[in-house]
């Protein structure tokens, strides 16, 4: 397990919800983002997983993904059950290697011109070697002074240090409906709701669903304001989150 801590000494934390090979949505989001100066390179960035998979361009999300971490110092990428599938595919975790393809991972293997059936060292060749450094840094657990990060979420039963990787990337209602004594926030993403689902102190669920023909959402942890983009759709929509209930727009 990958847990991550570190100190963000003021710093304005956004965290981003999973993109699933929604290229066109991400890049217009983070663009906007960008061009009106609402994220610095100075800004703490969070991407809460599931970068890959039934969207069409993951090869392409992943290339944006790549030119981030370079450009921004403190970004951070938090491994999702879908890069875990994929490695899983090229003989990183066997085990999971038929889960990948029933779960979309056909649509990450077509945007990186490899056929299915394809071995997987010979496919793991054709892969672009960024990205699989990429694919094969993911943290799985980033915490901070306030929130715990995690892309599934986790299992209240158990301490942190004793969660397993099936809890911290698969788990949903177990952990989404009952209250925790982690003491901090626990920002996640894996499971879609229609809008940014807000259980506070408790958790943010920032999973809004853009590959289901929903959107993709940007929440801002400082000011509490979120950011999103339709399916298909090119406008920025923002508003204020509500600390004890659904944003309003």
């Amino acid at each position: 397990m990958n847990i991550k801590t570190i100190e963000t000494n003021g710093q304005r934390i956004f965290a981003f919800g999973d993109i699933h090979g929604c290229a066109n949505e991400f890049f217009t989001l983070f663009s906007y983002l960008e061009t009106n100066s609402i994220i610095t390179t100075a800004d703490v960035l969070v991407f809460i997983g599931d970068y890959i998979d039934r969207g069409k361009y993951s090869n392409e999300v992943v290339g944006q993904l790549v030119d981030i971490q370079y450009k921004y110092p403190t970004a951070h990428f938090l491994n999702g059950n879908h890069e875990n599938m994929l490695l899983g595919y090229f003989g990183i975790y066997p085990e999971n290697a038929e889960a990948f393809i029933k779960n979309g991972g056909d649509a990450t293997l077509s945007s990186y011109n490899i056929n299915q059936g394809t071995p997987s060292e010979k496919a793991l060749h054709q892969l672009n070697p960024l990205h699989f450094k990429f694919y094969s840094e993911l943290t799985d657990i980033l915490i901070t002074e306030d929130f715990i990060f995690v892309h599934g979420g986790l299992n209240p039963d158990y301490k942190l240090d004793e969660q397993t990787e099936i809890d911290v990337l698969w788990i949903r209602d177990e952990f989404i409906v009952r209250e925790h004594q982690f003491k901090k926030t626990i920002i996640f993403g894996h499971t879609p709701f229609k809008e940014v689902f807000v259980d506070w102190p408790y958790k943010i669920g920032i999973d809004t669903g853009v590959v289901y023909g929903n959107k993709l959402s940007c929440v801002d942890l400082t000011d509490w304001r979120y950011y999103q983009v339709y399916a298909g759709q090119k406008a920025v929509i923002t508003g204020s989150i509500e600390k004890n209930g659904q944003p309003k727009r």
